[in-house]
């Protein structure tokens, strides 16, 4: 996802953004507080598009609902339908790695192909500068954004990914990414593989969402309103939220292994995402720094267990990660220099939690070796690089 209207851009020429009429330069910081523009495309992806459409119209969410029956206002339902849909999806961003990460989890590789953009962009668009060419091979363009303009060719918004595109017709259907992994779950239900875990149990649910919600606004994108704050007071005032929040965290996965208890969840892919990128990224780039997450001891073991789980640590590229926000972001590093470190082999170190009870997939069970051409291409640990 991006993290403002030149974030949802982005043109894939590292190197080349500073300095030419596609910087990224003042589109971050912009003055005072941050604010995330979250009006995405709500189509829907549903198992029964009668259902959906008859309905009662449903409220916008910012993190989703997996009981979400219908549609919201002006929205369309589109059916489940192996093969037709592309996931667009930057390993380099948070947003974007968690539905990987989902995807990947419940099996739905060989229902739903991947497209993984380059993680340096300019204002305009995600590119697929990884791919030969510079073309996806089944979208057959270069930029996300001709997929949001084939649908929408006046589209007011920034190209953000995740973005399920519609194969044949080459429009977007939807970078609504809160609701997106949640109907992985439940719409896309008939196309799991078997094992899959159940990643939102009902009788969770409940207590689940309060705690995405946090997670949300004080973590997930607590670190986004440190990072491009543009006061003083607007920092500060987001830093002590953040770690109000890891420090909640902290004492609640004291004695739970995972957020919601003895087995893995949504909330759990959620929060993932962003502790992964914490020392790498936030504590130095964001100014996220009264610690670090390898100083908060259950925090830190969460992550290495998680890290360590499949499904999880095997979608990892670090290098795209650095270089996405480093290179990105010239409002807040205008050198545009990727740092060397941190070292990566502590992902690996033995991480206890296995003393608290539970296991990750409760009566699922782990989903096989990463396919060859899916495997992420740069820094990790687990593939000895």
């Amino acid at each position: 996802m991006a993290e403002n209207r030149a974030e949802q851009g982005g043109a894939g020429e590292p190197g080349r953004a500073a300095g030419t009429e596609h910087s990224t330069k003042g589109a971050y910081v912009t003055g005072g507080e941050f604010t995330r523009d979250t009006n995405y495309i709500e189509d829907r992806v549903v198992a029964d598009v009668e259902a959906a459409r008859a309905a009662p119209v449903e409220a916008s969410s910012k993190i989703g609902d997996p009981r979400t029956a219908g549609l919201t206002e002006g929205a369309e339902a589109w059916p489940v339908e192996p093969g037709r849909y592309r996931l667009v999806a930057a390993r380099a961003c948070p947003w974007a790695h968690r539905s990987i990460i989902i995807r990947r989890l419940l099996g739905l590789e060989g229902v739903i192909s991947l497209a993984t953009p380059g993680p340096v962009h300019d204002v305009r668009s995600w590119t697929f500068d990884l791919d030969p060419d510079g073309r996806d091979p089944v979208l057959g363009t270069e930029r996300l954004q001709e997929h949001y303009f084939k649908r929408f060719p006046d589209y007011p918004r920034g190209i953000t990914v995740p973005a399920l595109v519609d194969v044949p017709s080459g429009g977007v259907v939807t970078n609504n990414y809160p609701q997106l992994t949640f109907d992985f779950s439940t719409q896309w239900a008939a196309h799991h593989r078997e094992g899959a875990p159940n990643l939102i149990p009902d009788e969770l649910v409940d207590e689940m969402l309060p705690v995405i919600d946090r997670v949300f606004k004080d973590v997930n994108n607590g670190v986004y309103k440190a990072g491009f704050a543009g006061s003083q007071r607007a920092y500060e005032r987001s830093y002590r939220r953040l770690f109000d929040a890891l420090d909640w965290l902290e004492e609640r996965l004291a004695d739970r292994r995972y957020l919601m208890g003895d087995h893995i969840t949504e909330a759990d892919i959620r929060l993932f995402t962003t502790l992964l990128r914490f020392d790498a990224v936030y504590h130095g780039h964001f100014k996220c720094n009264r610690n670090k997450l390898t100083e908060m001891p259950n925090l830190w073991g969460y992550a290495r267990d998680l890290f360590q789980t499949p499904g999880f640590g095997d979608t990892v590229d670090f290098d795209q990660i650095k270089r996405h926000y480093y290179v990105v972001h010239e409002d807040v590093n205008p050198t545009r220099i990727v740092p060397a470190g941190p070292a990566l082999e502590p992902w690996l170190d033995d991480h206890g939690r296995e003393r608290l009870g539970g296991s990750p997939f409760g009566d699922g069970t782990p989903p096989g070796p990463v396919a060859e051409d899916e495997r992420p291409p740069g820094a990790n640990p687990l593939y000895g690089r």
